[in-house]
């Protein structure tokens, strides 16, 4: 393994979603990086965010979820297995920096992992 920009985009993604959870994402990131990818991504398309997010808060609701939908998006795309496929922390601060952000598709509680990955259900 080689020590790259890239490291430090992963290492931010794993800090906000650590934040986010209320907890380490390490079984959440194994499954992002299992082998059997296929099945992983099976699996994970079944998780909803609001089940990944610290349940010790209440789940959000208007802007505030919006805001948690961008925030994890940039988060998984920040621990994207493949280095390559992270964005530079140049991109990440810009997006945080937008003072626009998507609108909700879909209603929050039922926003899936793979929906942020922007995967197909």
């Amino acid at each position: 393994m080689r020590v790259t920009e890239k490291c430090d985009v992963y290492s931010f993604g794993v800090v906000v979603m650590e934040i986010m959870m209320g907890k380490h994402p390490g079984e959440l990131l194994s499954t992002l990086s299992s082998k059997n990818y296929l099945s992983s991504m099976e699996e994970e398309a079944q998780v909803e965010l609001k089940e990944v997010l610290d349940q010790r808060l209440p789940p959000p609701t208007g802007q505030l979820a919006e805001a948690v939908v961008f925030t994890m998006t940039i988060a998984l795309a920040c621990t994207h297995a493949a280095p390559e496929s992270r964005p530079i922390m140049r991109a990440v601060a810009q997006e945080l920096s937008a003072t626009t952000q998507a609108y909700l598709s879909q209603p929050f509680g039922i926003i899936t992992m793979n929906k942020l990955r922007g995967l197909p259900k």
